[in-house]
């Protein structure tokens, strides 16, 4: 479900040392009964697990299949527009303190268009740039009171320019009405069935 913007910035998350500059765009929270604090990495594979396997919902599909179809007719997704060396914008990997900089960083999410910023026990980010925004997914992992945790979902963005301001605010309805309630229920299940979906799968890869 959505929750107020405050859910995230009132948070000890590093992410906000690393990029002030960015936006909240949304905050997403998504329920993980039986979680307990150390449960961050399994929510996150068993996701992970969930998207390989099964496909999103067929109109989900056809939003992105739009999507990148109009980025490769108008040149959203160039590498030049991205995060590369000769690319838009730097990558926040740049700006990770020592303590936060690991193997993963700026290497690539499979089957996303994001790289990897940081991973800790309670806290997750990885960015992506094209020719509209400049992103950040950040996934927190916060109890929610009742001795259980849940997964908050932070979306930071520096739209480029009054495009980029104007492509947030055109898909804006396509996000709240079909994009995000299809991820809520896709996460949820895959929380649910974490043990099928990781039979055999260390959770920290």
């Amino acid at each position: 479900m959505r929750i107020p913007v405050a859910a995230h910035t009132e948070q000890p998350w590093r992410i906000h040392e690393i990029a002030p500059d960015f936006r909240v765009l949304d905050v997403w929270a998504y329920r993980a009964p039986g979680s307990g604090p150390d449960d961050l990495a399994t929510m996150l594979a068993a996701i992970r697990a969930a998207e390989s396997r099964k496909p999103d919902p067929l109109l989900v599909r056809f939003l992105f299949a739009v999507r990148w179809k109009l980025g490769a007719l108008f040149g959203w997704d160039d590498p030049e527009q991205g995060l590369a060396a000769k690319g838009r914008v730097s990558s926040l990997c740049e700006r990770l303190p020592d303590d936060l900089r690991q193997p993963q960083s700026g290497t690539p999410v499979p089957g996303i268009p994001f790289v990897e910023l940081y991973q800790l026990h309670n806290e997750h980010a990885i960015e992506l740039a094209n020719k509209t925004v400049h992103g950040v997914a950040h996934h927190g992992w916060v109890p929610t009171g009742d001795g259980e945790y849940e997964l908050r979902m932070a979306v930071l963005i520096k739209a480029n320019g009054r495009f980029g301001s104007a492509y947030m605010a055109a898909i804006a309805p396509f996000r709240y009405l079909v994009v995000y309630p299809a991820m809520t229920r896709q996460w949820e299940r895959a929380w649910r069935d974490r043990a099928e979906l990781l039979d055999g799968v260390d959770s920290r890869s």
